[in-house]
């Protein structure tokens, strides 16, 4: 019988610790990403420069490159200065928009690209789509998984905490995406990739059921951890349907019906995971992830981000309409504006107000 193997992309180095950002150069070293030490780096021009006078005496062959936002323009941009050097890989040193940009760019001139964020705020750290901003709202596009993936955990301590719980209600709602996967595959037979789906779920639970907070660093370790593994988890079923289900569509509803008042990725997320589990019976699995989500400090009800019941069954409405193709308990259930608001009253006395 012939031995069927297949091969995972995913990132040669994956360096998760406390003061990971000071050995960047020996590591890229060490694994042949970058002998000569010629790299492109991305940075923010706010505060980037800070991180900038801290790295670059490591970094003396590195040439650095300001980026103005997280749109396709920047990232176009950022790739046609980049081309014209001769660089080994491409380095994305900031938050979600500058890595975002890094990978466009490293992507169309050709390049690696390292991957080393400063804050946890979602998981696309690791994934292969870079999302950004363009003149139709905001687009996602395919890119390679990143070669390398630094995070350090002194710099991730130093970021606002509000990119840290946003990065938890991302990872605990896989929890949530994988349940419509499963639906999917029952109702409609779509195919699971069950390597996908073990990696997104086992990274939501572990985050979900890690007792410790966001100041804590054995909680940051296996909350990188898990955002990384749901990056993977998307490269290995080759789109995002491991990390995305209602819960998502429910977080791009928020974004498209109210952009300019539209809370955080990842509290849009949690919110929207907790509601789905209630609405598809799993009533103790939604309290616990709402307790959970509580603890940490993220929303698990409309009016704790600014928006109405109202405003939310409208949210919950409109989302199915964001995926046009995606089968989620939100297809599946096909709610009437009155069976909403009904379901949310039973929701709010579960997890309690």
């Amino acid at each position: 019988m012939p031995v069927l193997t297949r091969l995972i992309p995913s990132p040669v180095v994956v360096d998760i610790r406390p003061g990971a950002l000071d050995d960047l150069a020996g590591v890229l070293a060490d694994e042949r990403i970058s002998h000569s030490g010629r790299l492109a780096v991305a940075v923010s021009g706010g505060s980037g420069s800070k991180l900038r006078e801290r790295v670059a005496p490591s970094l003396p062959g590195a040439t650095w490159y300001e980026v103005g936002g997280g749109t396709l323009d920047d990232a176009i941009r950022l790739a046609g200065e980049i081309k014209a050097g001769h660089y080994d890989a491409v380095v994305g040193l900031g938050g979600g928009k500058i890595i975002d940009c890094a990978k466009f760019a490293a992507a169309r001139v050709g390049l690696p690209l390292v991957a080393v964020p400063t804050n946890l705020a979602h998981d696309g750290l690791c994934s292969p789509v870079a999302t950004l901003d363009n003149d139709a709202g905001r687009g996602s596009y395919g890119v390679p998984n990143p070669i390398a993936v630094v995070i350090d955990l002194d710099v991730i301590r130093e970021a606002p905490a509000r990119f840290v719980r946003s990065g938890i209600g991302d990872a605990v709602s896989n929890i949530s995406a994988i349940a419509d996967w499963e639906l999917s595959h029952r109702v409609n037979g779509e195919k699971i990739d069950g390597l996908a789906a073990a990696m997104a779920r086992q990274a939501g639970e572990a985050v979900l059921r890690h007792p410790g907070g966001i100041g804590e660093n054995d909680f940051l370790q296996v909350l990188a951890e898990a955002l990384v593994l749901s990056g993977i988890a998307m490269s290995v079923s080759g789109d995002s349907r491991p990390s995305s289900g209602a819960c998502h569509e429910i977080n791009h509803a928020f974004d498209l019906l109210f952009p300019r008042r539209a809370a955080s990725h990842g509290e849009q997320c949690g919110l929207g995971a907790a509601f789905a589990m209630y609405l598809r019976g799993a009533h103790e699995e939604s309290v616990y992830m709402a307790g959970v989500l509580r603890r940490h400090g993220l929303p698990v009800l409309p009016e704790e981000i600014g928006f109405t019941v109202d405003e939310f069954v409208r949210v919950v409405e409109f989302a199915p309409e964001t995926r046009p193709g995606r089968y989620t308990i939100l297809e599946h259930l096909d709610l009437k504006t009155h069976q909403i608001k009904d379901i949310y009253v039973d929701y709010v006395k579960a997890i309690g107000s």
